[in-house]
């Protein structure tokens, strides 16, 4: 790893919900001093990409990063942009824009230190805004980079828990069961029912 000896800050980035035919996408930051960093680079304790955790896992490690914030330990925020605006705007925009949002929550709560002082490492093919001039693009990094698996949890329990809360109001479609993915019973459903208000139309042209 590179920068904790110049950065007081290691951030990750992961999205959640980029497939989906309902529901928001997440967009996940996780901020850890670099000295707590490099404890948790040695510990790991099974610490993983979300879609590699079990649901009780992926808990267990959301109660974690709550306690650890409460300890001023370190930081994260999640970002949901709803299936609306993804109509409006296309995937990447919607990612892109849940970036920034979480970059604006993250500089509020480092404020005064700034971009400067952070690393940041992102999943696949996110970037961070440009003012975050030390950022590296890793491959499957939600697997080999642990501040990006806390991102990649913290997106991932945030929205499942969403889109759980959505079920309550649009019954009719099992969205406690599949959070929006397109499952057999999830495409049923569309047929009976509709499109609720929470599906993205963009993502549901060819159902019939």
């Amino acid at each position: 790893m590179t920068g904790e000896k110049q950065h007081k800050w290691i951030v990750g980035i992961d999205e959640a919900g980029r497939g989906p035919l309902a529901g928001p996408v997440a967009v996940g930051l996780a901020a850890m001093r670099a000295d707590v960093y490099a404890q948790l680079l040695v510990q790991k304790h099974g610490l993983k990409d979300s879609k590699q955790l079990t649901e009780k896992k992926r808990e267990i490690w959301y109660s974690w990063l709550d306690q650890e914030m409460e300890m001023r330990k370190l930081y994260f925020t999640v970002a949901l942009v709803s299936a609306s605006e993804i109509d409006q705007t296309g995937i990447v925009s919607a990612i892109k824009k849940g970036i920034e949002d979480c970059f604006s929550c993250l500089a509020q709560h480092l404020d005064p230190m700034g971009p400067s002082k952070c690393t940041v490492f992102l999943d696949g093919g996110l970037h961070a805004p440009e003012q975050y001039g030390d950022q590296q693009t890793i491959i499957r990094g939600d697997e080999s980079e642990p501040i990006i698996s806390l991102a990649s949890i913290a997106a991932k329990v945030t929205r499942d828990r969403h889109v759980v809360e959505l079920a309550k109001v649009y019954p009719n479609y099992g969205f406690e069961l599949h959070k929006g993915y397109g499952t057999s019973k999830h495409y049923e459903s569309l047929r009976l029912h509709g499109l609720s208000p929470e599906h993205r139309k963009s993502f549901c042209k060819n159902i019939h």
